[in-house]
């Protein structure tokens, strides 16, 4: 297969779009982020990189908790909204119906499937922006998008961010932890 080279830069093909839910000076705040993944398994912990100039930002670090919450790709209207508007300039407190789990300042938008509350844990300084680590203190799933007690991924409809574009998940190929065990050695 030939290659080109494209220059260093931010690149997965695929992110993804979830929601961060900050209070900033007593308001649920929402920020719409891609830039995110799985920290570590034990304990669970995920991790958000955050541009240190956005308001969210300022929430994470005056309660040391934040959500991150999944949208559905019925949202992505609402979804997107919450990235083209700061929330120095415009309440976003409204675009999504907030309510509160185990940690209280962390707020978690009533509409996603999925919440996710953490506790910072660490945040580090990469540049632009901020790497914010948090420990998951819990887990909220709509009980519409689960089977047999667990998340279902075709249920929650998750958007996914590629390249400035949304996209929804396509299907099933193969099972992970099973697929390579038919390879063949060359």
């Amino acid at each position: 297969m030939e290659k080109i080279t494209i220059g260093p830069m931010p690149y997965m093909s695929v992110m993804p779009t979830l929601l961060v839910g900050a209070n900033v000076k007593g308001k649920a705040n929402y920020m719409t982020a891609a830039w995110a993944t799985v920290a570590c398994m034990a304990p669970p912990m995920v991790c958000v990189a955050i541009n240190k100039v956005r308001h969210t930002a300022k929430g994470i670090e005056e309660n040391k908790t934040f959500s991150l919450n999944i949208p559905s790709a019925k949202q992505v209207i609402e979804t997107d909204h919450c990235g083209l508007v700061s929330g120095t300039h415009e309440d976003k407190s409204k675009v999504f119906k907030s309510f509160y789990g185990k940690l209280k300042t962390a707020p978690l938008a009533e509409e996603c499937p999925v919440n996710i509350e953490c506790k910072l844990f660490k945040s580090v300084d990469c540049g632009s922006h901020l790497l914010y680590i948090g420990e998951v203190e819990e887990i909220h799933v709509a009980k519409a998008c689960t089977v047999d007690g667990k998340p279902d991924v075709t249920k929650i409809d998750p958007i996914v961010y590629a390249q400035a574009t949304y996209w929804k998940v396509g299907k099933e190929i193969d099972k992970a932890f099973s697929a390579g065990k038919n390879y063949s050695k060359k």
